[in-house]
């Protein structure tokens, strides 16, 4: 796996670019929240993790024991770097997502002959669709390639969809090309991202194909790399997305950053709005961090490794988004499910994994966010007790009212105690409505700090801003029409509710769960940011419900039973 550096560089002025660039991307947010209402889930089905299995080791567990160890995990979305028979076999009937692969050696006959193509595909058949494959990448990082192989992608992905078409399974299975960070000739500041003019003779038409397509773009980032090779210059918390990091203002924009991760990410959907491509969305095929390393490689440690990825899944499962694009879904791979002995170079390229050969864990980490997901409790709130997030007073009002509008719009806050005659409709200011719908983002969001963050607009406070009958959410609790609050507390596995009108509850691939023998009543799970039922749980919901692996807002409507009464419950 090549790995690319950070790409910096300093650039002249691009306001006025970052300005329609900004516009646009808060477009493209709305757009992907109104797929998500009129039920599109090809462009917008939530962010996820998945995890990279790469094979290069002589002592890793046979594929079918993998499968089992994957779905012991929960872990749903996997990428490997080829299309293994064994492989495709072992993952049949598991309902794990497979991303296969084109190696670049394969390159040069892909793009040559269809026939090549379609004698591939029919070894590939036969394991479809008991075995979910979802992506074909054709070929990887080639611009890191000492093979000259960057021409022959577009060819070779052209055949493959043509291979797609003739079994009716181009829409199915999308094709696309990984690439390195190394793709960008300035990735710092973000809104100065922009494509190597040496690559452009291949990523323009690879673009134009993954848009008539509806294919995402893929990209492995690794900020690992870029603090390893200059630690004066990165902070190793911005590297790990610590939220004791630091912040970092994009002075074209005015965007701030609190992670490498996200300033990564943007700089790409600035390079991509450069070149009039809008609307592509970005898979990080590859990300991660090192738990061991020479001794050259101080910040290769499991203790990092651990942190990054722990961040990392929260970041991601909580649709948090970039500071460019808040609420923007992006589905991320972690590299790499094991360790692998047989890659060249220094140690840490080694030590990538999150389970040794043996199939035990490195260092702890739940992949499906369940159990890194702080939940606070009305006693004890470890990471966000008694903050609050408000309008910043530095704010201008141009860019306080388009926050604003995100947060009621995309953001998925409920603004109706904003309105005229509602709680916190007084005082009527910018400011005022601004704090109160930067806040409800904030606390259903997780409480982090880049959830406050609203391009510099917003800033926390300990102070409770709630006046009055306008009361202010805080984590772990919201406030109801009618001026009650709802309360959330947690323990290490399960999580206790005391139910009224609002709760912060979301479960990972749940839509049906009613917990037998304790109370036959039901309430339904409303969510409030695609409007569509998701969840049907009893009201032993009030007792013991799995810890969520995100923080959504859901509306609890009371339903009448088949007896005819109704069931309600209040704080």
């Amino acid at each position: 796996m090549a790995r690319e550096r950070a790409a910096v560089a300093g650039g002249a002025a691009m306001g006025g670019r970052a300005a329609a660039a900004r516009s646009d991307l808060r477009g493209v947010a709305a757009a992907c929240v109104w797929r998500k209402k009129m039920g599109s889930p090809d462009l917008c089905n939530g962010s996820t993790i998945g995890v990279c299995y790469g094979r290069n080791a002589d002592d890793l567990p046979t594929p079918d024991k993998v499968a089992q160890l994957v779905q012991l995990h929960s872990i749903k979305y996997v990428r490997i770097y080829d299309s293994n028979v064994q492989v495709l076999k072992a993952f049949a009937n598991t309902s794990v997502e497979l991303m296969i692969g084109v190696p670049n050696s394969d390159l040069l006959p892909f793009s040559q002959y269809q026939s090549n193509v379609d004698s591939w595909m029919k070894n590939i058949l036969p394991y479809y669709p008991a075995t979910k494959i979802t992506y074909i990448t054709v070929g990887a990082e080639v611009t890191e390639s000492p093979a000259n192989v960057s021409s022959l992608v577009v060819p070779a992905m052209h055949n493959v969809l043509v291979a797609l078409r003739k079994v009716g399974l181009q829409k199915k299975i999308k094709v696309s090309s990984t690439h390195s960070l190394g793709v960008l000739s300035r990735s710092f500041p973000p809104s100065a991202g922009a494509f190597s003019s040496k690559h452009a003779f291949f990523l323009k038409p690879m673009l134009e194909f993954l848009v008539e397509n509806n294919s995402p773009f893929m990209v492995d980032i690794y900020p690992y790399y870029a603090y390893r090779d200059s630690a004066t210059n990165v902070s190793l918390d911005y590297a790990l997305l610590s939220s004791s990091s630091s912040e970092v203002s994009d002075p074209n924009t005015g965007l701030v950053y609190t992670n490498m991760f996200d300033a990564q990410i943007d700089a790409l959907y600035f390079a991509l709005m450069g070149l009039n491509f809008r609307t592509l969305k970005i898979v990080v095929t590859e990300t991660g961090w090192p738990s061991k390393g020479s001794a050259k490689e101080k910040a290769a440690t499991a203790d990092n490794a651990q942190k990054y990825n722990t961040n990392l899944i929260r970041h991601v499962i909580n649709n948090t988004g970039t500071p460019a694009k808040p609420g923007e879904e992006i589905n991320v791979y972690i590299f790499s499910l094991f360790n692998e002995n047989r890659k060249p170079g220094l140690e840490s390229e080694r030590n990538w994994g999150l389970f040794y050969p043996d199939m035990t864990s490195v260092y702890n980490l739940d992949v499906t966010g369940r159990g890194i997901v702080d939940m606070t409790t009305t006693a004890n709130i470890t990471r966000s007790n008694g903050t609050w997030c408000i309008a910043s007073s530095n704010a201008s009002e141009l860019k306080l009212q388009s926050a604003l509008d995100w947060a009621c719009g995309p953001g998925g806050v409920d603004c109706s105690a904003i309105q005229p005659s509602q709680a916190c409709y007084q005082p009527d200011t910018l400011q005022s409505h601004a704090s109160y719908a930067f806040n409800s983002y904030y606390q259903q969001n997780g409480a982090t700090d880049i959830a406050c963050s609203f391009g510099g607009t917003g800033v926390k406070t300990t102070k409770n801003p709630s006046y009055d009958n306008c009361l202010y959410a805080t984590f772990g609790s919201n406030v109801s029409m009618n001026g009650s609050t709802v309360s959330a507390t947690s323990t290490s596995s399960s999580v206790n509710y005391s139910i009224s009108a609002w709760i912060f509850v979301d479960f990972q691939d749940l839509h049906f769960l009613c917990f037998e023998g304790r109370d036959d009543s039901c309430l339904r799970h409303r969510n409030r940011t695609t409007a569509n039922t998701h969840l049907l749980v009893s009201a032993a919901a009030a007792t013991s419900l799995t810890t969520p692996s995100t923080a959504t807002v859901y509306e609890l409507l009371s339903v009448k039973e088949s007896t005819g009464h109704e069931s309600t419950s209040s704080s």
